[in-house]
């Protein structure tokens, strides 16, 4: 099993490398009658940067992204800084740098990457599910015998932030950089998936479907680990299909099939994100493009409000937030598939708690009161808000938080600080399911004290930092506004002290409190002895 794994960890490696590798190769010539096309169809109408393309871009042939991007950045930046000079404000273009050289490049490309993407696929995706296949199946397999087992966790290199953890840390958090800091460098990967696009979408790939696809391929392989590794808990098996299913199909595939639609509102919509996780539901441009969009437009904009007042709160009183943050959410579902290895190192401690506490409910209060801004922006028909503008307060909360937080930091760092970052400290959404089950939910994990061996398991696992142990040992109800009810608690504990229960409201029971018989208390009884 040994020479299996380490098999496959070469082939993954191999994978990765390549795939990494294909960033920086290929030819990129730019033809006159594709650019003529583009100026057309985005109505550009700045001579300057046109003027500029066609002399040192169009016709010429560039050895890769890093070659071209610069070209096109600098034709743009100089056209867009004399336009604003000159007060010509129709001139001027609005697309940024990184995006441009993204859009021209792409039709420009051409050489090996191009002309074989079934066997570059093969190449990157194919040995890296390969290979990671190879690496994780030995492992549970080997767990053997009905139960949970979590042994040598602490001591393999991919769970104890070893080399390997560290290898995966950088990976993705260079894959997400790329992703929204520098998608013109993500052009060649996007070669590798344009048949699949063209097959769903009828569409090219873009960087953000090389995004969605590579999500639904990681979280595909990493379930199939957990059909094995928890295939004697149904709870988490159905939990498993249940995240795997809204990912691929709510997720993935209905908002790329929707770009078949024609004269009507065709932007992929993810129809189980809810605001505030969706934070820019209720911005101006897409408020515009949803009440422009026809009647799916009009019913995409009703849903959404539905889903935020109605759904999500009834739901979260019935069966607390597990619903949605263990059962639909695609952040939670990657959270509980690749990130499953690494639950071990959420911070147990009491400052973490404090810090989460305060983060997760300060990035709640900056989401609603920037949607509050540009509702009454889009109403009143202004770009300032108490002196503040718009625009700038929905920039400054797509790359703090929509990039960095939830992208970068929020998976990229599952492999050192644990399986739910974004959800435990930045998630608005999460803040907002958790004020509910914390104070109006039936949803309760309920404790026996009194089987309670004190293995320190359920705290071990708890993605979520909850020291569920303490109440374990007290025999007290866990209503905490934090947890997302995964129901790995349970899972691993050998004596079955806890269980996931949805029943009438209940408050916590008060440990110092133990009754006996007919609601004798047992300080009753002590104090008469």
């Amino acid at each position: 099993m040994k020479v299996i794994k380490n098999i496959g960890l070469v082939i993954f490696l191999a994978g990765l490398s390549i795939f990494t590798a294909v960033v920086f190769v290929g030819t990129f010539k730019l033809e006159q009658s594709t650019f003529d096309e583009y100026v057309k169809n985005n109505n550009i109408k700045s001579e300057l940067f046109i003027d500029a393309i066609n002399k040192d871009v169009v016709g010429k042939e560039f050895n890769g992204m890093f070659a071209l991007s610069p070209v096109i950045a600098q034709a743009l930046e100089t056209a867009n800084a004399q336009h604003i000079k000159n007060k010509e404000w129709g001139k001027r273009i609005f697309s940024k740098p990184r995006d441009m050289a993204a859009a021209l490049g792409k039709p420009a490309g051409s050489g090996f990457i191009t002309n074989n993407k079934g066997i570059m696929w093969l190449l990157t995706f194919g040995l890296g599910i390969l290979g990671a296949l190879m690496f994780i199946l030995p492992n549970v397999i080997l767990l053997g015998r009905k139960g949970i087992k979590n042994n040598g966790i602490y001591l393999e290199s991919a769970t104890n932030r070893g080399w390997i953890a560290w290898l995966v840390f950088i990976f993705l958090v260079s894959f997400y950089l790329v992703l929204y800091f520098a998608p013109q460098y993500a052009v060649n990967w996007t070669y590798l998936v344009d048949p699949i696009s063209k097959t769903l979408s009828g569409n090219p790939a873009g960087h953000w479907f090389v995004y969605g696809f590579m999500y639904c391929t990681v979280m595909t392989v990493m379930a199939v680990r957990m059909y094995i590794k928890y295939r004697h808990n149904m709870y988490q098996v159905v939990r498993t299909t249940s995240v795997l299913f809204f990912q691929i199909v709510f997720a993935f595939l209905i908002p790329e099939l929707m770009g078949r639609l024609q004269g009507s509102y065709n932007k992929g919509y993810d129809f189980k994100n809810a605001f505030p996780l969706d934070y820019d539901f209720f911005f101006s441009w897409n408020l515009k493009e949803l009440i422009d969009g026809g009647g799916l437009g009009l019913f995409i904009l009703v849903w959404g409000i539905v889903l935020t007042l109605v759904i999500v709160p009834v739901m979260v009183y019935f069966f607390g937030k597990r619903w949605y943050c263990s059962w639909v959410c695609g952040c939670g579902g990657l959270a509980e598939t690749l990130g499953d290895p690494y639950r071990q190192h959420s911070s147990k401690s009491l400052f973490s708690w404090k810090v989460e506490r305060w983060l997760i409910h300060a990035v709640l209060v900056f989401a609603i009161l920037m949607t509050a801004m540009t509702l009454y922006g889009f109403f009143a028909e202004t770009r300032t808000v108490l002196g503040i503008k718009v625009q700038a307060v929905m920039n400054t909360y797509s790359l703090l938080i929509g990039a960095v937080f939830a992208g970068v930091i929020g998976t990229g760092f599952y492999p050192i600080f644990g399986n739910r970052v974004w959800c435990r400290f930045g998630c608005p959404l999460a803040a907002y399911l958790g004020f509910v089950q914390r104070f109006k939910s039936r949803f309760r994990i309920t404790t026996n004290g009194g089987q309670c061996i004190s293995c320190g398991n359920c705290s071990t696992y708890c993605e979520q930092g909850i020291d569920v142990r303490a109440y374990a040992q007290k025999g007290e109800n866990i209503i905490r506004s934090s947890c997302v009810g995964c129901g790995v608690c349970s899972a691993v504990c050998p004596r079955g002290v806890l269980k996931l229960e949805n029943g009438p409201e209940a408050g916590r029971i008060n440990p110092t409190q133990v009754l006996l018989g007919n609601d004798v208390d047992l300080m009753d009884l002590v104090n008469n002895k």
